[in-house]
């Protein structure tokens, strides 16, 4: 069961210890890491929440997964997760992290969603385009294709939502069809 006030806590304190100790960007990388374990595999993620599975056993089976490839920090957190039972959390608290290290260092998710792959050329020109008109200085640009767009672009910054697909337009079209928009005018 999703818990995201548990989440951000211990992500907050995690992001606390982190600054403290100077390694926030070193954490940061390290839970990218973790975050990709998780979601590749689902065995693990179904270990992480069975009640059935000993707290030890968790343990020894996640040390061995992050082994040497994750900081002191994180090894030592992930330990007081299993101790305090929280380990369930760990996919939502890493989650939970990135979001927050996000918004600590000012960076903006974009996501554009186009019909065909882009060259990095137009990614950049697209970074740059809303950095002037936006003003913003961070962006991490996320790109994803979807063939059913047919052309165009899908632009997501944040709660807003640029739709220039043909998709789009051909919806509308149908719909303006539907209502028969196009008739009254014609009389």
């Amino acid at each position: 069961m999703p818990n995201p006030r548990l989440a951000a806590r211990y992500a907050k304190s995690l992001i606390d210890l982190a600054i403290e100790k100077g390694q926030l960007d070193a954490v940061y990388n390290d839970m990218l890491f973790l975050q990709g374990i998780i979601r590749s595999s689902r065995e693990l993620a179904n270990l992480l929440k069975s009640p059935i599975i000993n707290p030890d056993k968790k343990d020894k089976i996640l040390e061995a997964v992050t082994g040497g490839r994750v900081s002191a920090i994180l090894s030592t957190f992930i330990k007081l997760l299993i101790a305090k039972g929280r380990e369930a959390y760990l996919a939502e608290i890493v989650t939970a992290f990135i979001d927050q290290y996000k918004e600590y260092k000012g960076i903006r998710t974009v996501k554009l969603t186009t019909a065909v792959p882009v060259s990095e050329e137009l990614k950049k020109s697209i970074v740059d385009k809303i950095s002037a008109d936006k003003n913003l200085k961070n962006i991490e640009l996320v790109t994803a294709v979807n063939e059913d767009l047919i052309g165009g672009f899908v632009l997501e910054i944040g709660d807003e939502l640029v739709d220039g697909s043909i998709a789009f337009d051909l919806k509308n079209i149908k719909k303006q069809f539907q209502n028969n928009d196009f008739i009254y005018k014609i009389r």
